[in-house]
């Protein structure tokens, strides 16, 4: 990912709470897309992509920002890739 799509997230989270920035980044796109229930969830039958990160986004959404510092694995379609 870009690094200046990643700047996006420290950019709206000063305006934005980081559970509303992280829900419009998943559930509410995937609504968007019309794909409510496929993806931006984790439930059974949905693509299960995920990111594990060293720390809290709601606490400090700059772990989402830094991937080489903070990203440990990486789940894409119920499988670890990274």
């Amino acid at each position: 990912m870009c690094d200046h799509q990643l700047g996006e997230f420290t950019l709206r989270a000063q305006i934005v709470p980081a559970a509303d920035l992280i829900r419009s980044a998943t559930t509410t796109a995937a609504r968007l897309l019309g794909m409510d229930g496929l993806i931006g969830t984790l439930t059974v039958g949905a693509h299960a992509d995920l990111l594990i990160v060293d720390g809290d986004p709601l606490d400090d959404i700059g772990v989402l920002t830094r991937p080489r510092e903070k990203l440990r694995h990486v789940v894409k379609g119920g499988s670890v890739v990274v």
